[in-house]
Protein backbone atom coordinates (compact mmCIF):
# COMPACT_ATOMS: atom_id res chain seq x y z
CA UNK A 1 0.00 0.00 0.00
CA UNK A 2 2.85 1.89 -0.42
CA UNK A 3 2.70 2.41 -3.53
CA UNK A 4 1.37 5.91 -4.08
CA UNK A 5 2.12 9.45 -2.62
CA UNK A 6 0.80 10.70 0.02
CA UNK A 7 -1.13 13.38 -2.39
CA UNK A 8 -2.57 10.52 -4.00
CA UNK A 9 -3.71 8.99 -0.72
CA UNK A 10 -7.28 9.16 1.10
CA UNK A 11 -8.35 8.22 4.28
CA UNK A 12 -12.15 6.87 4.83
CA UNK A 13 -14.69 7.43 7.69
CA UNK A 14 -17.59 5.09 8.20
CA UNK A 15 -20.42 7.33 10.16
CA UNK A 16 -23.32 4.40 11.33
CA UNK A 17 -25.44 7.21 13.04
CA UNK A 18 -29.07 6.82 14.54
CA UNK A 19 -31.25 8.08 11.15
CA UNK A 20 -28.65 6.69 8.08
CA UNK A 21 -25.24 5.77 7.78
CA UNK A 22 -22.74 7.06 5.78
CA UNK A 23 -19.00 7.43 4.47
CA UNK A 24 -17.18 10.37 3.84
CA UNK A 25 -13.42 10.21 1.92
CA UNK A 26 -10.85 12.96 2.85
CA UNK A 27 -7.51 14.25 1.50
CA UNK A 28 -4.50 14.85 3.20
CA UNK A 29 -5.80 18.36 4.29
CA UNK A 30 -8.51 16.91 5.81
CA UNK A 31 -11.03 17.84 2.74
CA UNK A 32 -13.71 16.17 1.98
CA UNK A 33 -13.52 13.99 -1.56
CA UNK A 34 -17.01 12.43 -1.80
CA UNK A 35 -20.14 11.60 0.36
CA UNK A 36 -22.39 8.58 0.44
CA UNK A 37 -25.37 8.13 2.48
CA UNK A 38 -28.58 5.73 2.93
CA UNK A 39 -31.01 5.92 5.68
CA UNK A 40 -32.27 3.12 7.42
CA UNK A 41 -35.70 2.24 9.07
CA UNK A 42 -37.14 3.22 12.69
CA UNK A 43 -39.02 0.10 14.34
CA UNK A 44 -41.01 1.40 16.65
CA UNK A 45 -42.48 -1.62 18.42
CA UNK A 46 -44.34 -0.06 21.56
CA UNK A 47 -44.18 3.33 22.79
CA UNK A 48 -41.03 4.52 24.33
CA UNK A 49 -39.32 1.13 22.35
CA UNK A 50 -37.17 2.14 19.17
CA UNK A 51 -35.18 -0.29 17.32
CA UNK A 52 -32.63 -0.99 14.18
CA UNK A 53 -32.44 -3.71 11.82
CA UNK A 54 -28.45 -4.42 12.23
CA UNK A 55 -28.24 -6.58 8.83
CA UNK A 56 -30.04 -3.40 7.33
CA UNK A 57 -27.33 -1.48 8.65
CA UNK A 58 -24.93 -3.17 7.83
CA UNK A 59 -26.14 -3.60 4.26
CA UNK A 60 -26.57 -0.19 3.96
CA UNK A 61 -22.56 0.51 4.88
CA UNK A 62 -21.09 -1.58 2.47
CA UNK A 63 -23.18 0.52 -0.11
CA UNK A 64 -22.17 3.48 1.01
CA UNK A 65 -18.32 2.82 1.05
CA UNK A 66 -18.70 1.60 -2.34
CA UNK A 67 -20.72 4.52 -3.50
CA UNK A 68 -18.37 7.13 -2.20
CA UNK A 69 -15.06 5.36 -3.34
CA UNK A 70 -17.09 5.34 -6.75
CA UNK A 71 -17.87 9.37 -6.60
CA UNK A 72 -14.23 9.74 -4.97
CA UNK A 73 -12.76 7.59 -8.01
CA UNK A 74 -10.34 5.82 -5.15
CA UNK A 75 -9.06 2.58 -5.29
CA UNK A 76 -8.80 0.51 -1.77
CA UNK A 77 -5.21 0.60 -2.81
CA UNK A 78 -5.25 4.22 -2.12
CA UNK A 79 -6.93 4.34 1.28
CA UNK A 80 -4.00 4.53 4.30
CA UNK A 81 -7.24 3.61 6.40
CA UNK A 82 -10.27 3.40 7.48
CA UNK A 83 -12.23 4.71 10.54
CA UNK A 84 -15.41 4.30 12.34
CA UNK A 85 -18.06 6.58 14.48
CA UNK A 86 -21.18 5.69 15.71
CA UNK A 87 -24.38 6.51 17.33
CA UNK A 88 -23.53 5.52 20.54
CA UNK A 89 -25.35 2.98 23.38
CA UNK A 90 -27.21 0.76 20.70
CA UNK A 91 -27.28 -2.53 21.60
CA UNK A 92 -26.49 -5.64 19.26
CA UNK A 93 -26.15 -9.20 20.77
CA UNK A 94 -24.78 -11.55 17.33
CA UNK A 95 -24.61 -15.30 16.41
CA UNK A 96 -20.81 -16.07 16.61
CA UNK A 97 -20.80 -18.39 14.19
CA UNK A 98 -23.18 -17.23 11.54
CA UNK A 99 -22.88 -13.24 12.52
CA UNK A 100 -26.33 -13.24 12.44
CA UNK A 101 -28.42 -10.62 15.06
CA UNK A 102 -30.16 -12.48 17.30
CA UNK A 103 -32.46 -9.34 17.85
CA UNK A 104 -33.08 -6.10 16.51
CA UNK A 105 -30.83 -4.03 17.97
CA UNK A 106 -32.44 -1.73 20.25
CA UNK A 107 -31.65 1.45 20.17
CA UNK A 108 -29.93 4.98 22.69
CA UNK A 109 -33.26 6.26 22.50
CA UNK A 110 -35.34 3.65 23.92
CA UNK A 111 -36.68 3.44 27.18
CA UNK A 112 -37.98 0.02 28.28
CA UNK A 113 -35.01 -0.58 30.43
CA UNK A 114 -36.39 1.75 32.91
CA UNK A 115 -38.49 -1.08 35.25
CA UNK A 116 -34.44 -2.56 35.42
CA UNK A 117 -32.87 0.65 36.51
CA UNK A 118 -35.06 1.37 39.18
CA UNK A 119 -34.64 -2.43 40.55
CA UNK A 120 -30.68 -1.79 40.08
CA UNK A 121 -31.10 1.31 42.03
CA UNK A 122 -32.39 0.00 45.07
CA UNK A 123 -30.70 -3.33 44.98
CA UNK A 124 -26.91 -1.57 44.09
CA UNK A 125 -27.37 2.47 44.61
CA UNK A 126 -27.06 4.74 41.63
CA UNK A 127 -23.61 5.71 43.23
CA UNK A 128 -21.99 2.96 43.11
CA UNK A 129 -22.11 2.99 39.19
CA UNK A 130 -21.91 6.86 39.10
CA UNK A 131 -18.30 6.65 40.76
CA UNK A 132 -17.02 3.73 38.44
CA UNK A 133 -18.80 4.24 35.15
CA UNK A 134 -19.12 8.08 35.46
CA UNK A 135 -22.80 7.67 34.41
CA UNK A 136 -26.22 7.67 36.04
CA UNK A 137 -28.84 4.92 35.88
CA UNK A 138 -30.71 6.19 32.68
CA UNK A 139 -32.29 4.19 29.85
CA UNK A 140 -30.03 5.65 27.47
CA UNK A 141 -26.84 3.52 28.39
CA UNK A 142 -25.96 0.07 26.39
CA UNK A 143 -25.59 -2.63 29.58
CA UNK A 144 -28.93 -2.50 30.80
CA UNK A 145 -29.93 -3.10 26.81
CA UNK A 146 -27.80 -6.34 26.87
CA UNK A 147 -29.63 -7.38 30.45
CA UNK A 148 -33.23 -6.97 28.40
CA UNK A 149 -32.16 -9.04 25.96
CA UNK A 150 -30.70 -11.55 27.79
CA UNK A 151 -34.11 -11.95 30.16
CA UNK A 152 -36.21 -11.56 26.76
CA UNK A 153 -35.00 -13.45 24.53
CA UNK A 154 -35.34 -17.06 24.75
CA UNK A 155 -32.30 -19.56 25.26
CA UNK A 156 -29.97 -16.11 25.01
CA UNK A 157 -28.44 -16.08 28.38
CA UNK A 158 -27.55 -20.13 28.20
CA UNK A 159 -26.22 -19.58 24.88
CA UNK A 160 -24.46 -16.32 25.98
CA UNK A 161 -22.98 -18.12 29.10
CA UNK A 162 -22.04 -20.40 26.25
CA UNK A 163 -19.85 -17.89 24.48
CA UNK A 164 -21.83 -18.50 21.25
CA UNK A 165 -22.96 -15.09 21.08
CA UNK A 166 -22.09 -11.83 21.18
CA UNK A 167 -22.52 -7.94 22.55
CA UNK A 168 -21.60 -4.97 21.12
CA UNK A 169 -22.38 -1.49 20.54
CA UNK A 170 -22.68 -0.44 16.61
CA UNK A 171 -18.68 -0.01 16.54
CA UNK A 172 -18.39 -3.83 17.87
CA UNK A 173 -20.90 -4.78 15.09
CA UNK A 174 -19.39 -3.02 11.86
CA UNK A 175 -15.40 -3.96 13.17
CA UNK A 176 -17.10 -7.54 13.59
CA UNK A 177 -18.17 -7.72 10.20
CA UNK A 178 -15.27 -5.80 8.67
CA UNK A 179 -12.49 -7.65 10.22
CA UNK A 180 -13.60 -10.65 12.15
CA UNK A 181 -12.34 -9.06 15.64
CA UNK A 182 -14.56 -8.87 18.34
CA UNK A 183 -12.95 -5.54 19.67
CA UNK A 184 -14.96 -1.98 20.69
CA UNK A 185 -12.67 1.49 21.93
CA UNK A 186 -12.87 2.84 25.08
CA UNK A 187 -15.28 5.84 24.38
CA UNK A 188 -18.00 3.65 23.40
CA UNK A 189 -17.33 0.44 26.11
CA UNK A 190 -17.47 4.16 28.43
CA UNK A 191 -21.64 4.06 27.45
CA UNK A 192 -22.21 0.81 28.51
CA UNK A 193 -22.46 0.91 32.80
CA UNK A 194 -20.27 -2.12 32.09
CA UNK A 195 -16.29 0.00 32.11
CA UNK A 196 -14.49 1.50 35.02
CA UNK A 197 -13.35 4.81 33.97
CA UNK A 198 -10.32 4.70 35.92
CA UNK A 199 -9.11 1.25 35.06
CA UNK A 200 -10.40 1.38 31.27
CA UNK A 201 -11.84 -2.38 31.73
CA UNK A 202 -14.61 -4.18 32.11
CA UNK A 203 -15.86 -3.99 36.19
CA UNK A 204 -16.28 -7.65 37.43
CA UNK A 205 -18.54 -6.67 39.65
CA UNK A 206 -20.81 -4.12 37.27
CA UNK A 207 -20.53 -7.26 34.87
CA UNK A 208 -22.02 -9.26 37.60
CA UNK A 209 -24.56 -6.78 38.98
CA UNK A 210 -26.09 -6.01 35.72
CA UNK A 211 -25.87 -10.20 35.05
CA UNK A 212 -23.81 -10.20 31.96
CA UNK A 213 -21.48 -13.03 31.26
CA UNK A 214 -18.05 -12.26 30.50
CA UNK A 215 -17.59 -13.89 27.36
CA UNK A 216 -19.79 -11.97 25.71
CA UNK A 217 -18.05 -8.21 25.73
CA UNK A 218 -15.55 -7.34 23.21
CA UNK A 219 -12.21 -6.23 23.84
CA UNK A 220 -11.84 -2.61 24.98
CA UNK A 221 -8.69 -1.15 22.68
CA UNK A 222 -8.10 2.86 22.40
CA UNK A 223 -9.54 4.94 20.19
CA UNK A 224 -6.63 5.07 17.54
CA UNK A 225 -5.18 1.67 16.83
CA UNK A 226 -5.41 -0.70 13.91
CA UNK A 227 -7.98 -3.04 14.77
CA UNK A 228 -7.82 -5.61 11.93
CA UNK A 229 -7.71 -5.56 7.86
CA UNK A 230 -11.08 -5.00 6.01
CA UNK A 231 -12.80 -7.15 3.63
CA UNK A 232 -15.32 -7.04 0.72
CA UNK A 233 -15.65 -3.42 -0.19
CA UNK A 234 -12.65 -2.44 2.12
CA UNK A 235 -10.51 -5.67 1.30
CA UNK A 236 -7.09 -5.06 2.72
CA UNK A 237 -7.42 -1.48 4.38
CA UNK A 238 -6.45 -1.13 7.94
CA UNK A 239 -9.93 -0.42 9.86
CA UNK A 240 -7.87 1.59 12.80
CA UNK A 241 -10.44 3.91 14.56
CA UNK A 242 -13.38 3.90 16.45
CA UNK A 243 -14.77 6.84 18.22
CA UNK A 244 -18.80 7.09 19.45
CA UNK A 245 -20.19 9.74 17.31
CA UNK A 246 -19.83 12.86 20.06
CA UNK A 247 -16.22 12.28 21.04
CA UNK A 248 -15.83 12.05 17.20
CA UNK A 249 -16.69 15.26 16.57
CA UNK A 250 -14.98 16.50 19.75
CA UNK A 251 -11.81 15.20 18.39
CA UNK A 252 -12.49 16.27 14.53
CA UNK A 253 -12.90 19.81 15.86
CA UNK A 254 -9.80 19.53 17.25
CA UNK A 255 -10.68 20.18 20.96
CA UNK A 256 -7.16 18.41 22.37
CA UNK A 257 -6.68 21.10 25.22
CA UNK A 258 -8.95 20.58 28.81
CA UNK A 259 -11.27 23.14 28.89
CA UNK A 260 -12.22 23.51 24.85
CA UNK A 261 -15.47 22.54 24.04
CA UNK A 262 -18.10 21.47 21.27
CA UNK A 263 -21.42 20.72 20.55
CA UNK A 264 -22.81 18.75 17.66
CA UNK A 265 -26.43 19.35 16.62
CA UNK A 266 -28.29 16.55 15.35
CA UNK A 267 -31.13 14.23 16.02
CA UNK A 268 -30.26 14.91 19.43
CA UNK A 269 -27.04 17.23 20.72
CA UNK A 270 -24.12 16.80 22.98
CA UNK A 271 -22.13 19.10 24.31
CA UNK A 272 -18.85 17.82 25.34
CA UNK A 273 -15.71 19.10 27.65
CA UNK A 274 -12.00 18.18 27.52
CA UNK A 275 -11.38 17.76 30.73
CA UNK A 276 -7.64 16.26 30.38
CA UNK A 277 -6.26 12.97 31.81
CA UNK A 278 -8.11 12.42 34.71
CA UNK A 279 -12.55 12.41 34.80
CA UNK A 280 -14.42 15.13 36.28
CA UNK A 281 -17.03 13.83 38.69
CA UNK A 282 -19.78 15.73 38.07
CA UNK A 283 -22.16 17.36 40.35
CA UNK A 284 -24.79 18.62 38.38
CA UNK A 285 -25.95 16.31 35.79
CA UNK A 286 -23.23 15.64 33.55
CA UNK A 287 -21.86 12.65 32.34
CA UNK A 288 -17.77 11.76 32.63
CA UNK A 289 -17.25 9.96 29.91
CA UNK A 290 -13.74 8.91 27.91
CA UNK A 291 -12.86 11.86 25.22
CA UNK A 292 -10.69 9.52 22.95
CA UNK A 293 -7.62 7.38 23.55
CA UNK A 294 -4.92 7.84 21.26
CA UNK A 295 -2.69 4.42 20.87
CA UNK A 296 -0.59 3.50 24.20
CA UNK A 297 -1.03 7.50 25.49
CA UNK A 298 -3.15 8.03 28.71
CA UNK A 299 -6.86 8.85 27.75
CA UNK A 300 -8.40 12.37 27.51
CA UNK A 301 -11.86 12.74 29.00
CA UNK A 302 -14.75 15.06 29.30
CA UNK A 303 -17.67 16.15 30.71
CA UNK A 304 -20.66 15.61 28.29
CA UNK A 305 -24.29 17.02 28.46
CA UNK A 306 -26.38 15.13 26.28
CA UNK A 307 -29.76 16.40 24.97
CA UNK A 308 -32.23 13.64 23.59
CA UNK A 309 -34.51 15.51 20.93
CA UNK A 310 -33.02 19.16 19.41
CA UNK A 311 -33.01 18.20 15.30
CA UNK A 312 -35.58 15.43 15.68
CA UNK A 313 -37.70 17.98 16.94
CA UNK A 314 -37.67 19.46 13.43
CA UNK A 315 -38.71 16.49 12.18
CA UNK A 316 -41.48 16.06 14.01
CA UNK A 317 -42.89 19.56 13.37
CA UNK A 318 -42.70 18.28 9.33
CA UNK A 319 -43.89 14.55 9.74
CA UNK A 320 -46.16 14.64 12.42
CA UNK A 321 -48.04 18.50 12.24
CA UNK A 322 -47.24 18.92 8.76
CA UNK A 323 -46.19 22.61 9.41
CA UNK A 324 -43.31 22.53 7.18
CA UNK A 325 -42.46 20.49 4.54
CA UNK A 326 -38.61 20.18 4.91
CA UNK A 327 -36.73 20.67 7.37
CA UNK A 328 -34.62 23.70 5.72
CA UNK A 329 -38.10 25.38 5.96
CA UNK A 330 -38.37 25.91 9.31
CA UNK A 331 -35.55 28.79 8.99
CA UNK A 332 -37.88 31.07 6.94
CA UNK A 333 -41.39 30.23 8.92
CA UNK A 334 -39.55 31.32 12.67
CA UNK A 335 -37.95 34.66 10.55
CA UNK A 336 -42.13 35.51 9.78
CA UNK A 337 -42.24 36.42 13.35
CA UNK A 338 -40.29 38.42 15.78
CA UNK A 339 -40.49 36.23 18.93
CA UNK A 340 -41.89 33.30 19.81
CA UNK A 341 -45.16 35.15 21.20
CA UNK A 342 -44.79 34.02 24.39
CA UNK A 343 -44.58 30.06 23.43
CA UNK A 344 -41.91 27.38 24.49
CA UNK A 345 -41.84 23.92 23.17
CA UNK A 346 -40.10 21.31 25.72
CA UNK A 347 -39.31 18.44 23.98
CA UNK A 348 -39.24 15.87 27.07
CA UNK A 349 -40.33 12.88 24.15
CA UNK A 350 -38.88 10.18 25.78
CA UNK A 351 -37.55 12.59 28.96
CA UNK A 352 -35.43 15.03 29.78
CA UNK A 353 -31.59 14.33 29.50
CA UNK A 354 -29.00 16.22 30.97
CA UNK A 355 -28.68 18.18 33.18
CA UNK A 356 -32.38 16.66 34.65
CA UNK A 357 -31.87 12.70 34.30
CA UNK A 358 -36.21 12.61 34.59
CA UNK A 359 -37.74 9.62 32.37
CA UNK A 360 -40.79 10.42 33.80
CA UNK A 361 -40.76 14.48 31.41
CA UNK A 362 -43.00 14.35 28.56
CA UNK A 363 -42.84 17.16 26.45
CA UNK A 364 -45.13 20.15 26.70
CA UNK A 365 -45.97 23.76 24.43
CA UNK A 366 -46.67 26.25 27.28
CA UNK A 367 -47.77 29.39 26.92
CA UNK A 368 -50.44 28.72 24.02
CA UNK A 369 -52.76 31.56 23.37
CA UNK A 370 -55.02 32.90 20.35
CA UNK A 371 -52.12 35.07 19.16
CA UNK A 372 -49.51 32.32 18.48
CA UNK A 373 -49.04 31.13 14.83
CA UNK A 374 -47.30 28.75 12.85
CA UNK A 375 -44.26 30.99 12.46
CA UNK A 376 -44.29 31.60 16.70
CA UNK A 377 -44.26 27.45 17.09
CA UNK A 378 -41.16 27.06 14.58
CA UNK A 379 -39.92 29.86 16.67
CA UNK A 380 -40.11 28.05 19.78
CA UNK A 381 -39.05 24.97 18.56
CA UNK A 382 -35.45 26.31 17.21
CA UNK A 383 -35.23 28.18 20.35
CA UNK A 384 -36.16 24.95 22.96
CA UNK A 385 -32.63 23.76 21.09
CA UNK A 386 -30.47 26.73 22.52
CA UNK A 387 -32.41 26.73 26.05
CA UNK A 388 -31.92 23.10 26.21
CA UNK A 389 -27.81 24.15 25.20
CA UNK A 390 -27.63 26.92 28.14
CA UNK A 391 -29.19 24.51 30.61
CA UNK A 392 -25.67 22.04 29.76
CA UNK A 393 -23.68 25.15 29.90
CA UNK A 394 -24.94 25.97 32.61
CA UNK A 395 -24.35 22.49 34.39
CA UNK A 396 -20.35 22.73 32.81
CA UNK A 397 -19.69 25.90 34.10
CA UNK A 398 -20.66 24.54 37.59
CA UNK A 399 -18.68 21.47 37.76
CA UNK A 400 -15.28 22.57 36.00
CA UNK A 401 -12.48 25.29 36.46
CA UNK A 402 -12.64 26.37 33.21
CA UNK A 403 -15.97 28.22 32.16
CA UNK A 404 -16.69 27.95 28.56
CA UNK A 405 -15.56 30.84 26.58
CA UNK A 406 -16.83 30.17 23.42
CA UNK A 407 -18.65 27.16 21.85
CA UNK A 408 -17.41 24.77 18.63
CA UNK A 409 -20.47 23.89 17.03
CA UNK A 410 -20.88 21.33 13.67
CA UNK A 411 -23.84 18.89 12.63
CA UNK A 412 -26.90 19.72 10.28
CA UNK A 413 -28.82 22.35 12.78
CA UNK A 414 -25.74 24.44 12.58
CA UNK A 415 -26.72 25.43 8.94
CA UNK A 416 -29.44 27.79 10.35
CA UNK A 417 -28.34 30.92 11.13
CA UNK A 418 -31.34 32.31 13.17
CA UNK A 419 -30.72 29.36 15.60
CA UNK A 420 -26.91 30.13 15.32
CA UNK A 421 -27.57 33.62 16.72
CA UNK A 422 -30.42 32.82 19.03
CA UNK A 423 -27.49 30.24 20.80
CA UNK A 424 -24.74 32.78 21.05
CA UNK A 425 -27.17 35.16 22.54
CA UNK A 426 -28.59 33.09 25.04
CA UNK A 427 -25.12 31.56 25.90
CA UNK A 428 -23.63 35.01 26.20
CA UNK A 429 -20.45 33.71 24.28
CA UNK A 430 -19.19 33.53 20.67
CA UNK A 431 -20.72 30.31 18.36
CA UNK A 432 -18.22 29.30 15.77
CA UNK A 433 -18.37 26.57 12.84
CA UNK A 434 -15.52 25.42 11.42
CA UNK A 435 -15.37 25.07 7.88
CA UNK A 436 -15.81 21.31 7.91
CA UNK A 437 -18.81 20.80 9.18
CA UNK A 438 -18.45 16.83 9.19
CA UNK A 439 -16.62 16.74 12.34
CA UNK A 440 -17.93 13.74 13.18
CA UNK A 441 -16.70 11.60 10.58
CA UNK A 442 -13.54 13.99 10.21
CA UNK A 443 -12.90 13.16 13.69
CA UNK A 444 -13.04 9.28 13.13
CA UNK A 445 -11.41 9.48 9.84
CA UNK A 446 -8.22 11.83 11.96
CA UNK A 447 -7.88 8.72 14.40
CA UNK A 448 -7.76 6.29 11.78
CA UNK A 449 -5.04 8.77 10.04
CA UNK A 450 -3.06 9.10 12.91
CA UNK A 451 -3.20 5.24 14.13
CA UNK A 452 -0.99 4.45 10.37
CA UNK A 453 0.88 7.61 10.37
CA UNK A 454 -1.00 9.31 7.57
CA UNK A 455 -0.79 12.58 10.07
CA UNK A 456 1.91 12.79 11.92
CA UNK A 457 0.90 14.50 15.02
CA UNK A 458 -2.05 16.25 16.61
CA UNK A 459 -0.47 19.84 16.65
CA UNK A 460 -0.81 18.95 12.13
CA UNK A 461 -4.10 18.12 12.42
CA UNK A 462 -4.95 21.68 14.57
CA UNK A 463 -3.12 23.46 12.35
CA UNK A 464 -5.87 22.40 9.79
CA UNK A 465 -9.03 23.65 11.43
CA UNK A 466 -10.26 26.24 9.96
CA UNK A 467 -13.65 28.76 10.92
CA UNK A 468 -16.53 29.43 8.32
CA UNK A 469 -18.63 31.32 10.38
CA UNK A 470 -18.91 33.11 13.88
CA UNK A 471 -21.79 34.68 15.80
CA UNK A 472 -21.38 36.79 18.50
CA UNK A 473 -24.16 37.60 21.11
CA UNK A 474 -26.52 40.61 20.49
CA UNK A 475 -28.75 40.42 23.13
CA UNK A 476 -30.11 42.31 26.09
CA UNK A 477 -29.41 40.71 29.47
CA UNK A 478 -32.11 41.27 31.25
CA UNK A 479 -34.38 40.11 28.08
CA UNK A 480 -31.98 36.74 28.41
CA UNK A 481 -32.82 36.04 31.78
CA UNK A 482 -36.71 36.98 31.10
CA UNK A 483 -36.82 34.41 28.89
CA UNK A 484 -34.54 31.84 30.68
CA UNK A 485 -36.95 32.17 33.26
CA UNK A 486 -39.67 31.28 31.52
CA UNK A 487 -37.70 28.71 29.64
CA UNK A 488 -37.60 27.16 33.48
CA UNK A 489 -41.17 27.44 34.09
CA UNK A 490 -41.98 25.73 30.88
CA UNK A 491 -39.53 22.84 31.51
CA UNK A 492 -41.36 22.21 35.48
CA UNK A 493 -44.56 21.62 33.61
CA UNK A 494 -43.00 18.62 32.06
CA UNK A 495 -42.34 16.74 35.03
CA UNK A 496 -44.26 14.18 36.71
CA UNK A 497 -46.02 12.98 33.76
CA UNK A 498 -45.70 9.34 33.10
CA UNK A 499 -47.04 7.49 36.31
CA UNK A 500 -44.32 4.74 37.97
CA UNK A 501 -46.59 1.87 36.81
Amino acid sequence: MTDHPAADRYVAAIDQGTTSSRCIVFDADGGIVAVAQREHRQIFPRPGWVEHDAEEIWTNVEQVVRDALATAEVTTGQLAAVGITNQRETTVVWDRATGRPVHHAIVWQDTRTGPLLRRLDAEYGEQRFRDRTGLPLATYFAGPKLRWLLDNVDGLRDRAERGEVLFGTMDSWLIWKLTGRHVTDVTNASRTLLMNLRTLDWDPELRDALGVPAAMLPEIRSSAEVYGTGTGALAGVPVASALGDQQAALFGQTCFHPGEAKCTYGTGSFLLLNTGESPVVSRHGLLSTVGYRIGNEPATYALEGAIAVTGSLVQWLRDNLGLISSASEIEELARTVEDNGGCYVVPAFSGLFAPHWRSDARGVIAGLTGYVTRGHLARAVLEATAWQTREVVDAMNADSDVALRRLRVDGGMTANGLLMQFLADVLDVPVVRPAVSETTCLGAAYAAGLAVGFWPDLATLRAQWRADAQWEPAMEPAHRDRELRHWRKAVARTLDWVDDE
